[in-house]
C-alpha cells in the first residue's frame, strides 16, 4: 500500500478502557464449576476496539486513554496490533471486564465500573485530545461509558473540540452522555436501538419510528445516525435519506465489539451512504464470527460483504423485529 492510497489516520478516545478477558464454554450453568475451551485477553473499551480494527485495515490509529501504573500492559497489548497508545496518567487503574461466550453465541458480560477521574485528570484527557486534533486526523472517535468523576457533557465537550479543529467526529455512547452529545454537532452518532429508545423516552417499534427519531436528532445538530439493531441489521439516516442494511441470519461466535466494528467499517468506507452502510454491516457481521473480542481483518470483512443487502427508503410501516436480516 503506497502512502497515496493509505487510509487516513484516526484518533480514538476511550475514557473508560479495559482489559478484556473472554472465555468460551458450551453453556453457562449458574453455581457450577465449568471448564473453558478458549480464553483470550485483549485491550478493550469501545474506542480501543475501533483503533484495533482500523489499524488492521491499514489506518494509522492513535488511542488516547487514561491509565495508571498498568499503562504499560495496555501498550504491550496494542503495540503488536500497530496501535499507538497515548496513556494519560491517573491515580487509578484500568478496569478488567469478563465476557462469557456460550456455544450458541449468547454473551454474558461482567464489566467493572473503572477508575474515578479527578478534575485535573479529566482536564489532562481533554488536553491530550486537543493536542492530537491539531494535525487534523481523518476522524476522531470518542466512545464508551464514562467513568466516575466525568460529567455527562464530556462527549459534548469533545465534539466541540473536534468541530473547532474541523475534524469529523463519531460518538458512540449511551444515556445522558449520548443525549448531551447530540446537540454538539457530531458528524455521526452510533446508538443501538435500545440506547436510542432510552434517550428519546419512547419505544421505537417500526422502521418509520427509527427513521423519524433519526431525523429529529439530526435537527438538533447531529449530521448522521447509524443505528445498529443486532440481528436485524442497521439503519442509516443522513441528509440524503435513509437506508437499511442486513444479511442472512448467522450464529455468532461472539458479539463482543461487533458494534465497534460496525462503526469502524462506516468510518473506513468511501462512496455513497448506501455503500458505507453496507461496509459497516459487513464489518459488524465479520466481528460476530471472531472469538472473544478479536477484530476482523480485511479477508474476514470481504468474506461477509457479498451477503449484505441494502434497501433505500425502507418500508416505514415494517416492525423493527420483523426486518429481514
Amino acid at each position: 500500500m503506497t502512502e497515496a492510497t493509505r487510509p487516513g489516520s484516526v484518533v480514538t478516545l476511550t475514557p473508560n478502557p479495559s482489559i478484556d478477558h473472554t472465555v468460551e464454554i458450551p453453556a453457562l450453568e449458574r453455581g457450577e464449576v465449568q471448564r473453558t475451551s478458549t480464553a483470550l485477553v485483549e485491550a478493550g473499551g469501545k474506542g480501543v476496539n475501533v483503533a484495533r480494527v482500523l489499524a488492521k485495515h491499514g489506518h494509522r490509529t492513535i488511542a488516547i486513554l487514561p491509565a495508571g501504573a498498568d499503562a504499560q500492559r495496555m501498550i504491550a497489548l496494542l503495540e503488536p496490533q500497530k496501535v499507538t497508545t497515548v496513556p494519560v496518567p491517573i491515580a487509578g487503574s484500568i478496569r478488567t471486564n469478563i465476557a462469557v461466550v456460550e456455544q450458541d453465541g449468547t454473551t454474558t458480560k461482567l464489566n467493572e465500573p473503572g477508575a474515578t477521574l479527578s478534575p485535573v485528570e479529566l482536564a489532562a484527557l481533554l488536553n491530550a485530545v486537543e493536542e492530537y486534533l491539531a494535525p487534523r486526523p481523518s476522524w476522531l472517535v470518542a466512545a464508551g461509558s464514562l467513568p466516575g468523576g466525568v460529567p455527562d457533557d464530556f462527549y459534548a465537550r469533545v465534539a466541540a473540540l473536534a468541530v473547532a479543529a474541523r475534524v469529523p467526529v463519531a460518538i458512540d455512547t449511551s444515556g445522558p452522555a449520548l443525549a448531551a452529545a447530540i446537540d454538539a454537532g457530531a458528524t455521526v452518532i452510533k446508538p443501538n436501538l435500545e440506547e436510542l429508545e432510552e434517550i428519546l423516552g419512547r419505544e421505537l417499534t417500526t422502521v418509520g419510528d427509527v427513521v423519524q427519531a433519526g431525523r429529529d436528532l439530526r435537527a438538533k445538530g447531529t449530521k448522521e445516525l447509524l443505528v445498529s439493531m443486532g440481528g436485524h441489521g442497521a439503519l442509516l439516516i443522513t441528509e440524503q435519506g435513509s437506508w437499511w442494511a442486513g444479511g442472512p441470519p448467522l450464529v455468532p461466535r461472539s458479539t463482543v465489539g461487533a458494534g465497534d466494528c460496525t462503526l469502524s467499517g462506516y468510518i473506513h468506507a468511501t462512496g455513497t451512504p448506501a455503500q458505507r452502510l453496507a461496509t459497516a454491516v459487513a464489518w459488524g457481521r465479520a466481528a460476530c464470527l471472531q472469538p472473544g473480542s478479536t477484530v476482523p481483518g480485511p479477508e474476514d470483512t470481504r468474506a461477509c460483504a457479498d451477503a449484505v443487502r441494502v434497501v433505500a427508503d425502507p418500508d416505514p410501516l415494517q416492525a423493527v423485529k420483523d426486518v429481514a436480516s
